[in-house]
């Protein structure tokens, strides 16, 4: 229903505005699969699965393309730059402590989601073959996920990313989806044949501002809800592990906008 709502109004845009690139980029964004998925999760403030006023109104403001920050206007937390209106820079500036917060948020809800469907699994785990592509060969990194027995009795390497889907609006080659691909590629490239020569699986996990999901992500997920579904009567509901997911994110970049808001907002 969400995918038809947004669509319908895209049509109406087009017939009386022309939007510009960003606007009709947001939108394909908004209308892909797994952008709704916040929008059904049950409410839970147990499982993190809330947000305050404040931090709803922020996130459908992003999404809708609704300004939040005047033009111009210094970074509250950096001082090295000025905040767009719609709050780019906020969400994407990876020297911010934002910008691990949401990261590790991700990363925390996916881990819960796992233990809670009765997957063992450790987050943070040292596993001593990972490295810092930034850092050289000789910086060791902990695996942001680690399941156990994941595939074939191998244990895997779940590694976390988040990314702007709006990066490809630059060069004027934007593809919705796009941002995430090349996100799992380039973890894929850094770590997967690290993890194969230690008998480990590697498992990419990228997802975007908006809850766009690359295809490794969606196995994953689509293989927990499976073991969810088979181990709960209660909780047969097809995009259970997706909605949660899917909020985390959400809440994630609230928590990023709502940082840099100026109090007169709030």
């Amino acid at each position: 229903m969400a995918n038809a709502l947004y669509g319908e109004i895209v049509k109406r845009f087009e017939e009386k505005f022309v939007l510009s690139p960003r606007q009709r980029a947001v939108f394909e964004c908004l209308r892909a699969p797994h952008a709704q998925d916040f929008l059904s999760v049950t409410l839970i403030e147990g499982l993190g699965q809330h947000m305050s006023d404040v931090e709803y109104r922020a996130i459908l403001r992003y999404r809708l393309m609704i300004p939040l920050f005047p033009v111009d206007e210094p970074c509250s937390v950096c001082r090295k730059a000025c905040l767009d209106s719609f709050g780019e820079h906020a969400i994407h500036y990876k020297e911010l402590p934002g910008f691990k917060y949401r990261h590790d948020w991700v990363r925390d809800v996916v881990c819960d989601v796992l233990k809670r469907a009765g997957i063992s699994a450790k987050k943070k785990a040292p596993v001593n073959f990972l490295t810092d592509p930034l850092e050289g060969r000789s910086t060791l990194r902990p695996a942001d996920i680690f399941v156990f027995e994941w595939e074939g009795g191998k244990h895997a390497c779940v590694d976390l990313t988040g990314v702007s889907p709006l990066g490809g609006l630059k060069d004027k080659g934007f593809v919705v989806g796009q941002a995430v691909l090349k996100a799992e590629a380039s973890k894929v490239a850094n770590h997967e044949k690290a993890c194969l020569e230690n008998q480990h699986v590697f498992v990419p996990f990228a997802f975007d501002t908006f809850g766009g999901l690359a295809p490794n992500a969606v196995r994953l997920l689509n293989r927990v809800q499976k073991v969810v579904n088979s181990n709960s009567s209660s909780l047969k509901v097809s995009n259970f592990v997706f909605s949660r997911i899917g909020f985390s994110i959400q809440k994630g970049v609230a928590a990023q906008l709502v940082a840099r808001l100026p109090a007169i907002a709030l």
